[in-house]
C-alpha cells in the first residue's frame, strides 16, 4: 500500500515548539548557574583589594612576680615605708615616704648609665683619710657605724650624744650656732665628724634651712653654698645630705657636688632619703669615696622602736659584714644607744667610724 507524503519531524509545529521550550529552559538554567557562580566569586577577596580588619582581642599582660617574703636578695625594701612624719627635729624621717627605713639586704647594682662626657677636676689630697678616726681592731667581726646627724642646733641633746661611747660618726648642721666648738669637743671624745649639708626635699612644706642646695641653681651658686657649709668647722671626713630627696635625685646638681668633693678630697655618705637618689653612681663616676645608709633608727622616736631598728642593723651587718645606721639627737635614740653600745662587742660586733666602712667598700 502506498504511503502518502509525510513532513520531517523538525518541520512539525509541535516538535518545533517543544525544542524551543527545551532550549529556553536550558538557557535559563545556564543563566541562573552562571549568576550564582559569579555572585559567590565576587565575595571572595581580590588581589590588592582592601579588607576589613579582623576584630582585635587584647592580650592579657604577663603576670607580675609577686613580692617575696622575708629577707630577699632582689633589691626590694624589707618594709613598706609608712607615711612621712612631720617632725622638724628629724630631717630624714621627714622624707620617710620616699625611702624605706631598712635598705634591701642585698642592693642590686644600679643599671649601667652612659657616663656623661665631663672632664673631671683633679683629685685633691685624701683629706677624709687624714681626718678619719683610727679604725679599731675588729678581729674579723661584723662592723657597724652609727651616724647621728642634725647635730648642733639642739646643743643639750647634741652634747649628750657626744658623751656616748666612741667612735660614733657625728654630723653637724652647717647653720648651727657655735658649731665649730661643738664639733671640736665631739672629736676630742673620739668621734668622727661629718658636715650635714641641707639639700632640697621633694615637698616645699619642709624647710631644710639656709644655704640649701637646690635643683636648677647655677653651678657656681651650688659651689658657693657648699663652700659656706664646709667652712663652718673643720676636721671632718666628708658630708651627708640633710633631707635632699629632690636634690640627690638630680644628676646635674649632684655632679657639681661630687666635683667639689673630689677636688677637696672628701667623702660622701648618701642618707638615701629617696629611692631615686643618684648619689652612689655619681660618686663612683667621680672617684669620690662613698657609702650609703642601710638603716634609719628613729623614724619613730620611741625607745622600743629604736631598739628594734638597732636589731635590724645587727642583722644587716651579720649578713653582709658591715652596716651603716643613721639616727638623730632624740631622747629615745640617746636612751636606746646608751643601753645598746656597751654590749655590742659581747654580741659579736665592732663599732667603727664610717670611714672604716668606706675603706672596706662595704657601704655600697
Amino acid at each position: 500500500m502506498l504511503m502518502g507524503n509525510k513532513r520531517p519531524l523538525w518541520e512539525r509545529p509541535v516538535v518545533l515548539v517543544g525544542l524551543m521550550a527545551a532550549v529556553l529552559v536550558i538557557g535559563v538554567g545556564i543563566g541562573l548557574g552562571v549568576g550564582l557562580w559569579s555572585g559567590n566569586s565576587s565575595k571572595a577577596p581580590q588581589p590588592g583589594a582592601e579588607q576589613a580588619p579582623a576584630p582585635v582581642v587584647a592580650a592579657s599582660p604577663p603576670p607580675r612576680p609577686g613580692p617575696s617574703s622575708g629577707d630577699d636578695d632582689e633589691g626590694r625594701p624589707l618594709l613598706a615605708p609608712p607615711p612621712p612624719r612631720p617632725d622638724p627635729g628629724s630631717s630624714e624621717a621627714l622624707e620617710f615616704g620616699h625611702a624605706s627605713d631598712v635598705v634591701a639586704l642585698a642592693p642590686m647594682p644600679p643599671p649601667p648609665q652612659p657616663a656623661p662626657e665631663i672632664k673631671l677636676p683633679p683629685a685633691g689630697a685624701a683629706v677624709w683619710l687624714r681626718n678619719a678616726q683610727p679604725p679599731p681592731k675588729t678581729g674579723g667581726r661584723p662592723v657597724i657605724a652609727i651616724i647621728i646627724d642634725d647635730l648642733g642646733v639642739d646643743r643639750r641633746r647634741s652634747e649628750r650624744m657626744a658623751q656616748l661611747k666612741a667612735p660614733l660618726t657625728l654630723s653637724y648642721m652647717t647653720y648651727a650656732e657655735d658649731v665649730a666648738r661643738q664639733a671640736h669637743d665631739a672629736r676630742g671624745h673620739g668621734h668622727e665628724l661629718m658636715v650635714h649639708v641641707p639639700m632640697q626635699p621633694q615637698s616645699a612644706s619642709y624647710d631644710p634651712g639656709p644655704e640649701v642646695l637646690e635643683v636648677g641653681l647655677a653651678a657656681d651658686e651650688i659651689r658657693r653654698r657648699l663652700d659656706w657649709g664646709l667652712s663652718r668647722f673643720d676636721g671632718y671626713v666628708g658630708i651627708n645630705n640633710h633631707m635632699g630627696s629632690r636634690f640627690t635625685s638630680d644628676p646635674a646638681g649632684m655632679r657639681v657636688v661630687m666635683g667639689e668633693l673630689r677636688r677637696r678630697g672628701l667623702a660622701f655618705i648618701d642618707s638615701v632619703t629617696s629611692e631615686r637618689t643618684v648619689g652612689a653612681e655619681t660618686a663612683r663616676h667621680y672617684g669620690v669615696p662613698f657609702a650609703s645608709r642601710h638603716v634609719f633608727l628613729d623614724n619613730d622616736q620611741g625607745v622600743a622602736h629604736v631598739r628594734a631598728q638597732l636589731a635590724k642593723t645587727e642583722a644587716y651587718a651579720r649578713k653582709h659584714g658591715a652596716a651603716i645606721a643613721i639616727g638623730h639627737p632624740h631622747d629615745g635614740t640617746i636612751e636606746a644607744l646608751a643601753g645598746w653600745l656597751p654590749g655590742l662587742e659581747a654580741r659579736g660586733f665592732a663599732l667603727v667610724p664610717v670611714s672604716a666602712i668606706i675603706r672596706m667598700g662595704n657601704g655600697q
